[in-house]
């Protein structure tokens, strides 16, 4: 890791509701008044968008009036288009776009970026083309660098606040060293924990993204649930099914199946398809209602990263021969026009067989 420097300083890519949160916990950690393990470091905070009014708009402000309204921001965050300002010298860079544009972000920031500098993606999804996880995307565009990711149940709106949270970190390096990956991962740790935040580690960076990105699947079903009001039965037995067939995958691509019953995939899975501010959840939900994904996605704010993640979870799914039903089912009503009432019906009506199978 760097050497801490006074200020240290931290890139930030993205400018949503996460990218701004993850910028005020850092910042704050030069603060007193929200000391935690490693609150004397003076951190240097600079966030990058792709729209330079809306930066400047949020610079003014000291608040992020679009996508966190009514948190005011540190004043050691700063809101900066000038991509060569914001990467100066920095000690890490934190990648908080959504998935399908961090490889066409990426190639654009590339010759500002300095060399082997960690990048800690806070993204979750798999990108539609290559089927990889944001990581993957980072050392596709960006190679030869750690790679960390940070997940876990973290609604931004309640980490804005400061309400309690646990989240989960977890890193490589490039040789594959095994201890220089758990120092980034300790060091990300304490970077990000707070009095309100507790930051725990994982060594399976692999299931840490995949958890995170499959879970917005679920999280969109069962909203739909919600919007059909199909009852707290219908949603505990998704909830259940679901992390089945979120583990089911994730094991047959390499990941550890006790990642999934952690943070990342069961705390983060419960936390998507409750919380009214969940984006998938509510996404889902609407359409429950009746509308089309269409209609939804045209009013919303922001990206819905289960949709797209839904396409590349059903690719992976029959390349890999691994029965998904939750996910196929959600599929046919996105992307294929069928109807929700349909697609439940053949969910109750699978062949019957024991549960562990």
């Amino acid at each position: 890791m760097p050497a801490v420097s006074s200020p240290l300083p931290i890139s930030v890519i993205g400018d949503g509701a996460m990218a701004t949160v993850c910028a005020q916990i850092l910042a704050g950690k030069a603060d007193p008044a929200g000391a935690g393990a490693t609150a004397t470091i003076p951190i240097d905070v600079r966030v990058w968008g792709r729209d330079p009014a809306r930066l400047a708009a949020f610079q003014a402000a000291r608040e992020n009036t679009r996508y966190l309204p009514g948190v005011r921001l540190h004043d050691n965050l700063r809101f900066e288009p000038d991509a060569k300002k914001v990467f100066a010298n920095a000690a890490l860079i934190v990648c908080a776009i959504p998935t399908q544009y961090i490889r066409a972000t990426l190639q654009k920031l590339k010759p500002h970026m300095p060399p082997e500098v960690p990048v800690l993606s806070v993204a979750k999804g798999i990108e539609i083309d290559t089927l990889q996880r944001p990581t993957e995307i980072i050392l596709d565009v960006l190679p030869g660098r750690p790679v960390a990711a940070l997940s876990g149940p973290s609604i931004a709106g309640e980490l804005a606040r400061k309400l309690p949270c646990t989240m989960v970190a977890a890193a490589q390096s490039p040789s594959g060293d095994a201890a220089a990956a758990e120092a980034l991962a300790t060091w990300i740790q304490e970077l990000f924990t707070t009095p309100y935040l507790r930051v725990y580690r994982n060594d399976d960076l692999l299931g840490v993204e995949l958890a995170g990105a499959l879970k917005n699947v679920i999280a969109i079903a069962a909203g739909i649930l919600d919007g059909m009001r199909a009852g707290n039965n219908a949603k505990a037995a998704l909830l259940s099914r679901g992390l089945v067939e979120i583990t089911r995958l994730g094991v047959a691509l390499g990941a550890m199946p006790e990642t999934f019953v952690g943070l990342a995939g069961l705390g983060d899975l419960v936390t998507t398809c409750v919380s009214p501010e969940g984006r998938n959840r509510s996404f889902g939900e609407r359409i429950g209602r009746g509308e089309t994904p269409d209609q939804v996605l045209q009013s919303m704010v922001g990206v819905v990263e289960g949709m797209p993640t839904c396409r590349s979870v059903v690719r992976q799914a029959q390349q890999k021969k691994i029965a998904m039903p939750i996910s196929e089912a959600l599929h046919s009503v996105l992307f294929e026009g069928r109807n929700l009432n349909a697609a439940l019906a053949d969910l109750m009506a699978r062949e019957l067989k024991n549960e562990t199978q």
